[in-house]
């Protein structure tokens, strides 16, 4: 990799141009920046959920998830370079799978909203999704490894059945959306 940065305000940016880990140099718009730069934002995200009250394993997760998101940043900054393994989207299958069987079956659409620890990972799950994006534009230009992607994928994935299990933490429910299918429904279930 690069070398470690030991001075922020290098000033070698005034230009446009933007430092890879391989001490490349490239405009601060390309796909290769958009990619890291919405990486970087869902990790932030994700630190700011940390800042709730969240059950002990799924703060865990969460710190793992951090430390993934980091490796996918520094294989994102130096192309060619694979730092995230094929293991860490094991990892988020199985804690899906987990959280999953937990959770009554959805009835219909879900409103990103009810506590707020639900509403920030909702909020991890929209920048996932965009970060997701970026790396598959990405890939379209550049070769990239498969990993990155999929995690991406999963990790949003997860973050939308996290934002449910908060929800449902001390009998919370899910914030439905209200549509004439959920209307029927609940009209033909009640005597």
């Amino acid at each position: 990799m690069g070398n470690r940065l030991t001075a922020i305000a290098t000033r070698t940016g005034d230009n446009g141009t933007t430092g890879l880990g391989n001490n490349q140099r490239v405009s601060k718009n390309s796909l290769r920046i958009h990619a890291l730069g919405d990486v970087d934002e869902l990790n932030s995200h994700i630190g700011l959920l940390l800042c709730e009250t969240l059950p002990q394993d799924m703060r865990e997760l969460l710190i793992d998830v951090q430390h993934q998101l980091f490796n996918l940043g520094g294989e994102l900054s130096i192309p060619g370079y694979q730092l995230l393994q094929p293991e860490a989207v094991l990892q988020l299958d199985q804690a899906l799978a987990n959280y999953n069987e937990m959770l009554p079956r959805l009835l219909e659409f879900i409103l990103p909203a009810g506590k707020r620890a639900a509403c920030q990972a909702h909020i991890c799950r929209t920048v996932a999704r965009r970060a997701e994006r970026a790396v598959v534009a990405l890939g379209n230009e550049e070769s990239l490894h498969d990993t990155p992607r999929h995690y991406l994928n999963r990790l949003s994935d997860l973050m939308f059945v996290l934002a449910r299990a908060l929800n449902h933490v001390d009998g919370g429910d899910d914030v439905y959306w209200h549509s004439s299918r959920l209307a029927q429904l609940t009209e033909s279930a009640t005597p």
